[in-house]
Formats: structure tokens, sequence, C-alpha cells
């Protein structure tokens, strides 16, 4: 068994009231008549109390009974919420009330909005009736869109206020050292030219001649030398014969440039054939290969405002009415009265 509401167990130390209760029973002096007992005063009967555990079978029963209703009510479900309102609380509270009001909920029960909003209503969507309908008013970067449609028991709808245009992004400047033979400097100063371009003006790429703590690219083209050895970078692009290490180098395919990496002490090192690029569509494919690479996670998507229509789900596994625990409280129950009247006869 699954418990629906699993705090009905916090109801467990009840089963102290029925050994209490036994506990306080009571047993009255027997008493005997005695011919000289018209000359006494009269007295009050007495009682006395008995702690000895007598009538254990009915003890246990009423105590079985206890944990039988408790478990019964943790792990039956009872349908309660109707129309309700899930409101967030960083939301703009005069275009929430439009909302809400424009939907029809006007009427309807509030509820803060909880954490994963559509998992938890997923997950708790037991409590509602089954005409209730479900209301979302948020902003919309609190509740990312996900890869599926999600499906409910009820109707739900989503208001979601749109935050306002952001403003343009600042360009962001590149610093990028360049060591290169007099043959490829003009080329490679012409590919990042372009890049700016590419960018959109996103970013600024500033060429050097030497790396400093800013640099995040370094450029050795210098077939006949080594790069300084206090040089470094987040990564290089080089060619092979300047770095031993791109003898074992990974090789990977990306828009038709085959590139080669290797892990140094001083930086990532990158070598191709295309390095420079010899025209404008190698130039291009080399842009969208380091962009790929370079790229950072995308931010979530947020939820539009939309309606779902009430979906017929399966039924949740724990949420069904445990029908054998019904039977066995009644049971316990009719026993309990049974065993009661016979101890009283």
């Amino acid at each position: 068994m699954v418990s629906t509401y699993p705090l009905w167990w916090l109801a467990l130390p009840l089963l102290l009231l029925p050994i209490w209760w036994h506990r306080q029973k009571r047993q009255r002096i027997k008493a005997e008549l005695l011919a000289t007992a018209r000359f006494l005063p009269s007295a009050p009967p007495e009682q006395l109390r008995v702690w000895q555990w007598r009538d254990k079978v009915l003890l246990l029963v009423r105590c079985l009974l206890l944990i039988a209703l408790i478990a019964w009510l943790a792990a039956v479900v009872f349908p309660w919420r109707g129309d309700t309102v899930l409101l967030d609380a960083g939301v703009d509270q005069s275009w929430a009330e439009q909302q809400i009001t424009a939907a029809g909920f006007g009427g309807a029960a509030r509820m803060p909005l909880p954490p994963s909003a559509l998992q938890w209503l997923r997950q708790n969507e037991r409590d509602w009736r089954a005409d209730a309908r479900i209301l979302i008013v948020t902003r919309a970067n609190q509740i990312a869109m996900p890869a599926r449609i999600p499906q409910f028991g009820h109707a739900v709808t989503v208001r979601a206020q749109m935050p306002p245009a952001p403003p343009a992004a600042p360009s962001i400047e590149q610093r990028i050292a360049l060591s290169a033979e007099s043959a490829h400097a003009g080329a490679w100063r012409s590919l990042f030219a372009a890049f700016d371009v590419a960018g959109g003006g996103t970013a600024h790429h500033t060429l050097t001649t030497e790396p400093d703590a800013r640099t995040s690219l370094i450029i050795w083209d210098q077939s006949n030398t080594a790069p300084p050895a206090n040089w470094r970078a987040p990564h290089w692009w080089s060619t092979a014969a300047a770095f031993p290490e791109l003898t074992n180098a990974v090789t990977l395919t990306a828009n038709g440039i085959i590139l080669k990496y290797a892990d140094t002490a001083r930086g990532r090192v990158w070598t191709s054939d295309a390095f420079p690029p010899r025209d404008a569509g190698a130039a291009r494919a080399l842009y969208d290969t380091w962009q790929a690479l370079a790229a950072t996670p995308a931010p979530a998507y947020a939820m539009p405002s939309q309606s779902f229509a009430a979906a017929a789900l399966p039924a949740i596994k724990n949420a069904k009415p445990e029908y054998w625990l019904a039977l066995i409280l009644l049971a316990l129950f009719i026993l309990e009265r049974t065993l009661t009247h016979a101890r009283r006869n």
C-alpha cells in the first residue's frame, strides 16, 4: 500500500487513547449486607481503580481499529479543491487581477505558485474535483516550456506576463594574439574583420602581438619556430609542427572542416589544413564551426499564455481507494462492538 496523504500517519499517537481508557476503568468494591448494617450511617458506594491489564483482546481490537482507520485515511483520495488560481507573487498585481477576471476566476480560491509548477500540478492533481478548473497567472520566466505538451486531467489555463524587451547587448571584446608569417598575416586579419561583421556587432575582435590576461585565443602561424614558453591562453590555433602534443590529437569534422585538438599545459591547441581560410566559403565554415564549439547552453524557453484542455489520463496508481482497508475497518468495528457488548453482559 502506498500512502496518498502520508501526513495522516502522524495521528498514530492516538493509539494511546484506548490504552489510557482501559487503565482508567474502575471496579465497584463488592459489598455484603449485614444484619447490623441498619445501625450504621449510610455511605455512598466506593470505586477502586484497577491497574491490571484486563480485556486484552478488546484493547488489541481497538488499537487495530485505530490503525486501520489511519491507514484508510492516508490511502483514500478525497478530491476537495474547486476552481483555483495559482498566483505568482512577483507578477504585476493589477495585470493579474485583469487576467483572473477575464478568465472567469473571480470567485476562485487562490494559492501561491509552487516551484516547478507544471510538475507539481501533475503530481497533486488528485486534490481537485473532476469539474474544477485551474488558472496559472505568472511571469513568463517562471515556467519553462517543456519539450512535450503537458497533459492534465483538468482544464488548465496559463496566463504569462511577458517581460519588456531587453536592451541591446553591449559588444564584447575578444582579445586575440596573432603571430603569423607575413604571407598569412593579411588573411588572418581579414578573417577576424569578417568575424566582426558576421557576429552582428555583438563581439569585437582585437588583434595584439602578444597575449595578456584577457587573451582568449592565440594564433601561432610560424612554421620554423616554437611559441614562447610563457604564452598561455584557453585556445590556440596553430600548425601541427609547433606542438608535438598534436601527434596524438583528437580529430573531428564540422561543416566540412577537419579539426584536430589536444590539451596542453598552455591551453587547448587546434590545428587544421583550413588555417588560414583561403576563400569566403572556408571563412564562413570556420566561423560557424567556431561558434558551435564555443556555444553556451541556450536559456529555457519561457512558456507563453495558452490553455490545456482536460485530457483522459490513466488514474494515478497510488490514488486508488483501498477497498480492502475499508472492509478490514468494518470487520474490526463489528468485532469491537461485539466484544464490548459481551463484556457488559
